[in-house]
């Protein structure tokens, strides 16, 4: 129902990306939402899990007809539709949070379970990764012979290894929320050493995969946390607990302006955006709670991913998406642009085609500079 020249608006769309979404020559805001295989099911009154992708041939019908739709009502085909052969990918290593007692399980996606209940258990897993053998712990048994079959074959390395799980996420996952509170607050300096292996165990993952491909950290700039508990701490507990690490991650491996510092946190978490203004992400996706102007005031060349509500985007309201982008987009122009219009969160089944295209129109309306 909104009347849109999709030609002229992907044209605009290119332009709008440039300068990390800053560029004085952009005509409008960005566009970051490009939707996900998660909306297969909704989009084509199909069955199927959203969380896990299908089988090949059966993603590559999907993707195809999914493409076809999308090309219709927004103008562009959206998601792969090609996919490597399957042994062509590297075995995984083991999880961060194996590394510190947890246990990944499928539960309609993957949950990283609690492995630890008290202090003392907490301090021995320290006690253990102190001692550990990384190499030998985390990669699998049959790395080094699919390693070079991989790279016979297909010419592929390992990847280099730059986003984790956010360290007050991870923490809580493995130990327990309101068990990390009260470390912080009744056991201050095991929380330190909590944190400091936490990011003693980030640096040998990167450098473990960096050496594994046969390079330096200097090869691949750029770090992302996934953050979304780091709202549950208070300024002072994450500025003991959280910072340190991401600090101490970017300075080592995206030390550069225009290195990639990446931060996703989907929750309410505007408290700690003044501790976390100085670390200088080149861009940012937080909750839906969280305002441009909030961001915008401590981070004034940070790339805003947001702030469309998912939840909004995903009940197809297009009044209330509308009603959302404008004010975003209005604020972005107060502010100094850098708004790349995207979810405050990942983009669920359910959120279709058309709420999209919605997005769009409210940007060709409200979001021109």
């Amino acid at each position: 129902m909104y009347d849109l020249d999709l030609k002229e608006f992907w044209a605009k769309d290119e332009l709008a990306h440039r300068d990390n979404c800053f560029s004085p020559d952009a005509p409008q805001a960005a566009l970051g939402i490009r939707m996900s295989e998660e909306c297969f099911y909704a989009e084509l009154g199909e069955e199927g899990n959203p969380f896990a992708r299908p089988p090949r041939e059966r993603y590559l019908e999907l993707a195809r007809r999914y493409n076809d739709k999308a090309e219709t009502i927004v103008g562009r085909r959206l998601l792969p539709e090609t996919l490597s052969p399957e042994d062509s990918w590297m075995p995984s290593p083991k999880g961060i949070g194996e590394v510190f007692g947890g246990r990944y399980e499928f539960r309609g996606s993957n949950w990283l379970m609690r492995g630890l209940h008290n202090e003392k258990e907490l301090e021995q897993r320290l006690d253990f990764i102190d001692k550990l053998n990384f190499r030998e712990f985390v990669l699998p048994e049959n790395w080094e012979a699919e390693k070079k079959r991989i790279f016979e074959t297909y010419g592929q390395k390992p990847r280099p290894w730059r986003s984790v799980r956010g360290p007050v996420t991870l923490a809580c996952s493995v130990f327990g929320a309101e068990e990390l509170i009260y470390l912080i607050m009744d056991e201050p300096d095991l929380a330190r050493r909590f944190c400091d292996t936490i990011f003693h165990v980030i640096k040998q993952y990167i450098d473990l995969l960096d050496a594994e491909r046969g390079g330096t950290v200097g090869d691949s700039r750029g770090f992302s946390f996934y953050d979304d508990d780091c709202n549950l701490l208070n300024p002072e507990m994450y500025e003991l607990f959280g910072y340190p690490i991401l600090k101490k991650v970017f300075d080592y491996v995206c030390p550069n302006p225009e290195d990639n510092r990446y931060q996703h946190s989907d929750s309410a978490m505007a408290h700690l955006l003044p501790i976390l203004g100085p670390l200088n992400f080149t861009g940012c996706n937080f909750g839906p709670t969280v305002t441009v102007e909030e961001i915008r005031k401590y981070m004034p060349r940070t790339r805003i991913d947001g702030q469309l509500s998912p939840i909004t985007f995903m009940h197809n309201d297009e009044e209330a998406i509308i009603a959302e982008v404008r004010r975003d987009c209005e604020a972005a122009k107060r502010t100094g642009r850098g708004l790349n219009v995207y979810t405050a969160g990942s983009i669920n089944n359910g959120s279709l085609l058309t709420s999209m295209k919605a997005v769009m129109w409210a940007i060709s309306e409200y979001g021109q500079y």
